[in-house]
């Protein structure tokens, strides 16, 4: 099923004439005490090779972000935000205090153990970020802190720490950050003996790092400084300058971006070169480092692959001649080729019917992740052993999420996973593999929840093709199902991206105020294995958006939800859905949150000079091509706004998001605003500090949340201003 080509011929047609003309540029929302923003219509050609089009507001791209007028505009954007906002202060306050007492002040996450030290994370009441610590031997010697999240974020608006790595003699430890949210992000080394930083240092890094096992030396992956895209790996030895630091791998292909780990035998550090649809592993002796990386099994189109190593063999995760990936083993014998599929040997072989995921690889036995019907469970299979022998731990809800740890010791005899549903806080438990004995080791506290109250199950609705699309849904035991209910529904649908059903504490303020949360796991996503994946990208991305709609109503004719009361919630390429969703059905919905939505889909996909893009020809296609340039000008968002009317939106994004730039939001709703015939909301927030993930503290997360929500509950109660709302082509039920 293709888009609506009428959308496309629309806009060819009105062009700039509909933006002149338009009723509401300019205009004002008769309940808000501010204007609404307008931003300068300034034609602008884009070209490609089917022809050029006009975009109006391709001034607000600036990549410097010192541009005036493209900074008076966010800033006048996130003023009439504030006036929007300004009436229902008093209840985002409230939900925010709800929220943070949901949330235990004091917290420690399950420690784990390696090279001889037990290490966690803790949280403290009224801290922002999270303390790194240890302790030697055993939990009940004296705490080391060795990374105080609160005391390095000093100064910042806005901090990540990510990748932190100790050396395997204790000694050091070394971790990224970024302070501005663009994925730029700097090493810091410590001394852990001293507690004195190091000057070893580096700019412009992702965030994976790797010691070597003389302890010293440190493997990083550092960026390409233009597209961002992780591309270098470097060798550093401690105390040495900069200069002698050595580029050990180079990928000069913009298609690929490079990740770098070490196997569990700690025996090799794995440089990972990860396209969509192919991989190619490279590994470098952990004990002698000059030798030069050999690749492991050369790159081929749609092969995927990972390897780990044992100490005596590789395990290998592969979709060769398996759509839904196998695993497999071979020897680590000298000499020989371990990339020779001759002598791969299945350990799990593949199911059609289950998607083999993450893999964990110990010396007694072997974990993976398995999803069938839609829901992930954890399977184990001890050494020697057959699939058939393998078990499973319980599941005790209609929809939950059950996900493995990957626990650093080769010789560790207990296999972890964490488990959590729509209405459980995550538990952690370890289960003794010879015995079957099972120990929880960490339970997420939830102050005041009782699980009890709440039900959640997990439904399906049938998509236009006949699809079954699966969704998860949570809602209070005493909501009514008649028909009243407000209803939130979240999606995503891209990369293969699965949207677990797994608690959050924020969602339980509607949930207690009659709402009704669900998760649509639309094509896009591989909920239903590999082929649910391939069905919901580059040219049939089509069938994210008719499953999200199809979800919709099948809710509302089946009285979970009012027909006059939907809202949808996308972010990033879940902003893409929404944003497409409301081109093609506005009707259906009371409001709708696209959170740093990737909206101006064939623009960013035709400039290779924009981070991400190269990567991802093969999700959303490459517009060079003549039929995929065609498809994708058929639903990008940005493309398909026409005068009409749509329901409240609010949009936000971060000025220093790397993955979605701000402009494509901002000259979104800046079309929008141009052509839209209704009275509702239309808000633009910009953090003006952030990137693609938001504001970094756990507190000021919260409060993300509670705003959003506030907005929801404000659209809520107010009026919807479009004429005879909801209409009669929106499903209504029985």
């Amino acid at each position: 099923m293709r888009p609506r080509r009428g959308l496309v011929g629309l806009v060819a047609l009105a062009g700039l004439h509909a933006l002149a003309a338009c009723p509401r540029g300019g205009g004002r929302n008769p309940d808000v005490a501010a204007p609404e923003p307008v931003a300068a219509v300034r034609p602008h050609d884009v070209p490609s090779p089917h022809g050029t089009r006009t975009d109006p507001y391709y001034w607000l791209r600036d990549d410097t972000r010192k541009d005036p007028d493209v900074l008076a505009y966010l800033e006048a954007e996130n003023r009439y935000a504030r006036a929007v906002m300004a009436p229902v202060r008093a209840t985002e306050k409230t939900l925010f205090a709800e929220m943070k007492a949901r949330q235990p002040e004091r917290d420690r996450s399950a420690p784990v153990f390696e090279h001889g030290y037990w290490y966690y994370v803790r949280w403290e009441p009224g801290l922002q970020h999270a303390i790194v610590a240890r302790k030697k031997g055993t939990m009940d010697a004296a705490e080391q802190v060795i990374l105080d999240e609160n005391v390095e974020a000093k100064g910042h608006t806005y901090y990540d720490a990510s990748g932190a790595e100790v050396s395997p003699d204790g000694r050091y430890l070394a971790w990224t950050e970024d302070t501005v949210g663009r994925r730029q992000r700097t090493l810091r080394v410590r001394d852990l003996i001293t507690g004195a930083d190091l000057p070893d240092t580096a700019t412009d890094l992702a965030s994976d790092l790797v010691w070597a096992n003389d302890s010293k030396t440190l493997f990083w992956v550092a960026n390409d400084r233009t597209t961002l895209r992780s591309r270098y790996v470097t060798r550093h030895v401690l105390g040495t300058p900069a200069a002698s630091d050595v580029v050990v791998y180079d990928e000069a292909d913009e298609t690929f971006y490079t990740g770098l780990d070490i196997t569990k035998s700690r025996r090799y550090v794995t440089i990972t070169l990860e396209s969509t649809l192919s991989t190619e592993v490279w590994l470098i002796d952990a004990d002698h480092l000059a030798a030069p990386p050999r690749v492991f099994r050369p790159r081929e189109r749609d092969h995927e692959y990972t390897v780990d190593h044992d100490g005596a063999r590789f395990v290998i995760l592969t979709n060769w001649s398996a759509t839904n990936f196998r695993i497999m083993e071979v020897a680590d014998v000298a000499g020989a080729d371990p990339g020779d599929r001759a002598a791969w040997r299945d350990l799990v072989p593949h199911d059609a019917d289950a998607l083999v995921g993450g893999m964990v690889v110990y010396k007694d036995f072997l974990a993976w992740e398995e999803r069938r019907g839609g829901q992930q469970r954890v399977r184990v299979m001890p050494r020697g052993s057959r699939v058939a022998d393998a078990f499973t731990p319980e599941a005790d809800d209609p929809a939950f999420a059950m996900s493995l740890e990957d626990t650093p010791e080769l010789d560790s005899k207990a296999v972890r996973w964490s488990y959590t549903s729509l209405t459980l806080p995550e538990i952690t438990y370890e289960l003794d593999v010879a015995t079957r004995a099972r120990t929880v080791v960490d339970e997420t506290p939830a102050p005041g929840h009782d699980r009890t109250r709440y039900v959640s199950e997990y439904l399906h609705a049938t998509a236009p093709d006949g699809a079954a699309v699966p969704i998860s849904l949570v809602r209070r035991k005493d909501t009514p199902l008649d028909g009243t209910a407000p209803l939130l529904l979240y999606g995503y649908g891209a990369y293969g991206v699965n949207l677990d059903p797994s608690f959050a504490l924020e969602e339980m303020s509607l949930l207690d105020r009659g709402w009704i949360y669900a998760i649509a796991h639309v094509r896009g996503g591989s909920e239903l294995g590999r082929p649910w994946y391939e069905h919901g990208r580059r040219l049939e991305k089509i069938n994210t958006f008719t499953d999200f709609i199809a979800v919709t109503e099948h809710l509302v004719a089946t009285r979970y939800a009012a027909r006059d009361q939907v809202f949808a919630l996308g972010g990033s390429a879940g902003g893409l859905l929404v944003g497409t969703v409301l081109n093609l059905r506005p009707e259906l919905y009371r409001g709708v949150l696209a959170a740093v939505p990737f909206v101006d889909a064939v623009t960013t996909m035709l400039d290779a000079s924009i981070p991400l893009t190269t990567n991802e020809y093969d999700e959303w296609g490459n517009p060079a091509e003549r039929a995929v340039y065609d498809y994708m000008l058929g639903y990008s968002p940005y493309d398909n706004v026409t005068v009409r009317e749509y329901p409240s939106i609010l949009v936000t994004t971060g000025l220093w998001d790397s993955q979605v730039q701000y402009f494509e939001p901002a000259k979104w709703v800046a079309r929008l605003r141009a052509l839209r015939t209704d009275e509702n909301l239309l808000v633009l927030e910009t953090d003006m500090s952030a990137g693609h993930g938001g504001k970094s503290g756990r507190y000021d997360e919260l409060g993300e949340w509670a705003h959003r929500y506030a907005f929801f509950l404000h659209v809520s109660a107010r009026p919807d201003a479009r004429a005879g709302w909801p209409r009669a082509g929106a499903a209504a039920a029985p």
